[in-house]
């Protein structure tokens, strides 16, 4: 009887029973689109740590943020609420600042307030969004690691005094050492290493590459020389059937345009940076996750890797993100450690809204009816179980984009349309929202449009619009915009 007694002791300490409460090594990548090697999203790009990460899981090859802006997609993540239901849609406020969700528990907090060991590192929350005060409710540590830096004048050819001061690509600095993401991931690895054995931990680490500045050591550039660097595919007349309103949702924003950075010769370059850059982040990833390794706990661990939206790099004749189209809207998310497949690739439509739910059903806690996501646990076990949901992207009040695994709606603020054959044009070169014989098929995806679609809270600012139906006014922050004003070209 002793003998059981103590067996049953030996069990009951074991990883595999750890793991009903496993750890979560929770990883950000930021404006990281699908230029990630297991997505194909670019050729050339070599991530071959994130490659590995996925061969070792679950990879969503049709995951989709809910926002193409960092505070309302971090905000609608980690809250499992939609921008349409907060109406958080700009860069301010941070949630602890708007009525509906002061209160509301978010994700890391969930994990804290059930014991987990909680850290962060990076941006996981947008920055400045979460108020010191506050801070120690969602983690119950926050690593303070250096920024980018910059070089002493700007690298990148474009004009002033219009240039946004983030607008800046170019070999720098000399070292990894010197990069912010290595000293991002140097507090997730030294963290990881200290995490206590008595509980499990949740560590969050957010790299901030490929969001420009894009900078990275020279080492990363000759890995795409410009000679033989593949250029995003790109058609002239692409917007001449898109309706102006399409226009108003990336105006007046400090991402150059294409026309700007074809006429300084920038754009190869910023292609080249974005690729050097998530490049340098990837080695970064790969040095976590050999730090988890280390640590002996990777097998009770839960590793979930995502990016807080896409970004154009030419694509539709802009630059940057804040559209509803899918080079804007599409992220890599992927899962890997216990309860999920290993080596799986899973075309169904997923939303970053979905990690939530998930995390707490890996995790054995209970599913939250508060929660606007669904769990991917299904599919993590099965790539190929039905999933009927779409993913839904809003830019804004009443702009939104319905995404399935065939079709692509849009909807703006002014009723107009635009709808894409994904399978067929996976470009998005042609807008089919004006053919009858695919009435059905639009009404079908409009089905989908939030019911809630709330204006912007008090206090929004930094790329929020609204439209007015009345009087067919576009306003931007504290600038009116008429309606039918001509735009600048692309």
């Amino acid at each position: 009887m002793r003998f059981l007694l103590c067996l049953a002791l030996c069990f009951s300490c074991s990883p595999r029973f750890a793991a009903a409460r496993p750890n979560v090594l929770f990883i950000a990548i930021d404006d990281q689109n699908d230029w990630i090697g297991h997505l194909g999203g670019h050729p050339q790009v070599k991530t071959p740590n994130i490659d590995a990460l996925a061969a070792r899981g679950t990879a969503f090859t049709n995951a989709h943020t809910q926002a193409p802006l960092c505070n309302p997609s971090r905000s609608s993540l980690l809250t499992g609420l939609r921008p349409s239901s907060t109406g958080i849609y700009g860069l301010a406020p941070g949630i602890r600042e708007v009525e509906q969700t002061k209160d509301h528990v978010t994700l890391p907090e969930t994990f804290t307030k059930a014991g987990w060991h909680t850290f962060t590192c990076g941006k996981i929350y947008h920055d400045g969004s979460i108020r010191p005060s506050d801070q120690k409710r969602e983690f119950n540590a926050w690593a303070k690691t250096g920024g980018k830096g910059k070089p002493p004048k700007p690298i990148a050819n474009l004009p002033v005094p219009d240039r946004h001061p983030a607008m800046d690509w170019g070999p720098f600095p000399a070292r990894d050492e010197d990069s912010g993401d290595y000293h991002i991931a140097d507090a997730a690895i030294e963290a990881l290493a200290r995490a206590p054995t008595d509980k499990p931990f949740f560590i969050a680490c957010g790299f901030r590459l490929p969001h420009v500045p894009c900078f990275a050591p020279q080492k990363w550039f000759d890995l795409y020389p410009d000679a033989t660097l593949q250029m995003p595919p790109v058609k002239e007349d692409d917007r001449d059937d898109l309706p102006k309103f399409a226009d108003f949702l990336h105006w007046k924003l400090p991402e150059p345009r294409l026309s700007t950075l074809r006429e300084f010769h920038e754009w190869r370059p910023l292609v080249r940076a974005y690729l050097a850059s998530t490049s340098l982040m990837d080695a970064q990833v790969g040095r976590v996750i050999a730090a988890l390794d280390k640590t002996g706990r990777a097998d009770d661990t839960v590793i979930v890797l995502w990016s807080d939206h896409g970004w154009h790099l030419g694509e539709k004749l802009i630059t940057g993100k804040n559209t509803l189209w899918e080079r804007s809207t599409h992220v890599p998310l992927l899962f890997a450690g216990p309860g999920v497949a290993r080596g799986a690739r899973c075309s169904r439509t997923v939303e970053l809204l979905d990690i939530f739910p998930t995390l707490l059903e890996l995790a054995a806690m209970p599913a939250r009816a508060d929660l606007e996501g669904h769990s991917l646990v299904p599919l993590l076990k099965d790539a190929a179980a039905p999933r009927p949901w779409p993913a839904i992207t809003t830019h804004n009040q009443g702009n939104h984009t319905i995404r399935t695994e065939d079709w692509r709606y849009i909807r703006y603020a002014d009723g107009s349309e635009e709808l894409y054959d994904e399978k067929a044009d996976p470009n998005e070169w042609t807008n089919l929202a004006k053919d009858p014989k695919l009435a059905a098929t639009k009404a079908g995806l409009a089905k989908w449009l939030p019911k809630i679609d709330k204006p912007p809270v008090p206090g929004s600012k930094s790329r929020v619009l609204t439209f007015d139906p009345v009087t067919g006014e576009v306003i931007w922050e504290d600038q009116k915009v008429d309606k039918t004003a001509k735009l600048p070209t692309p």
